[in-house]
């Protein structure tokens, strides 16, 4: 197993090197999990450079927890906040929780794993993170929401505790400056199959397409309302 992670380590810090993200300046920055990652360079972050216009620079990685305890996979990018290469930013876009549910409680008694995250009045890892970049990047920061999936996909068992996440998310950015909730369930109908991947988890090309132009109009949307004069309103 050991090597085999030693491997995987090598050929994604590999892959990774050909994503030149900046050190000292960006525009936007995409951390995540395969959500953001997959179909390639049809994935969520590409959608939102193609609709904006703008620089995008995703980290998302297939698999990635928000906490990983495992060092070397850590070290390449499984876990989402290690992923964060440091730097200026304008918006970082941050996805993540359901590899945590699956890998710590499998998506059964996970009370405690969704207390770690985020707690009920707004502590733990997930929160903490968020304020450590807006701190560090002077960044907008947006969490997206997951999608409920179509039939029964591999996290069907996990939908409770994640939409329990993702409400006291919306709540912390509520209340926090420049942090955003914006939810793909709000675009992404389960009924229609045609945007789910094979596996009615992963979003297809068209379910991609879909969540990337909502983000990149959210993100436009809230810089314009931020830069109306308030005697206008």
């Amino acid at each position: 197993m050991r090597k085999i992670l030693i491997i995987l380590a090598l050929f994604i810090g590999l892959t990774a090197c050909t994503d030149t993200a900046p050190r000292g300046a960006g525009d936007i920055l995409v951390l995540g999990d395969s959500i953001m990652a997959w179909n390639g360079s049809a994935a969520i972050p590409d959608v939102i450079a193609s609709a904006t216009g703008r620089s995008v620079t995703s980290r998302a990685v297939p698999g990635a927890q928000f906490d990983n305890d495992s060092t070397i996979a850590s070290a390449v990018g499984f876990d989402i906040q290690q992923q964060f290469p440091g730097g200026r930013w304008n918006w970082v876009l941050v996805n993540g929780g359901a590899n945590d549910l699956s890998a710590d409680c499998g998506c059964g008694a996970c009370a405690a794993s969704v207390n770690a995250l985020i707690s009920p009045d707004g502590q733990g890892s997930i929160p903490a993170f968020l304020q450590r970049l807006r701190a560090e990047t002077g960044a907008q920061v947006m969490w997206m929401g997951y999608y409920a999936g179509s039939g029964s996909g591999s996290f069907a068992g996990c939908r409770d505790d994640l939409v329990e996440i993702e409400a006291r998310i919306a709540r912390f950015a509520a209340r926090t400056p420049g942090v955003h909730f914006v939810d793909s369930e709000d675009v992404i109908d389960r009924s229609d199959r045609g945007l789910f991947a094979g596996d009615n988890v992963h979003p297809s090309k068209r379910g991609s397409a879909r969540i990337g132009a909502y983000l990149a109009q959210e993100i436009t949307a809230r810089e314009k309302r931020s830069q109306t004069p308030a005697s206008s309103l």
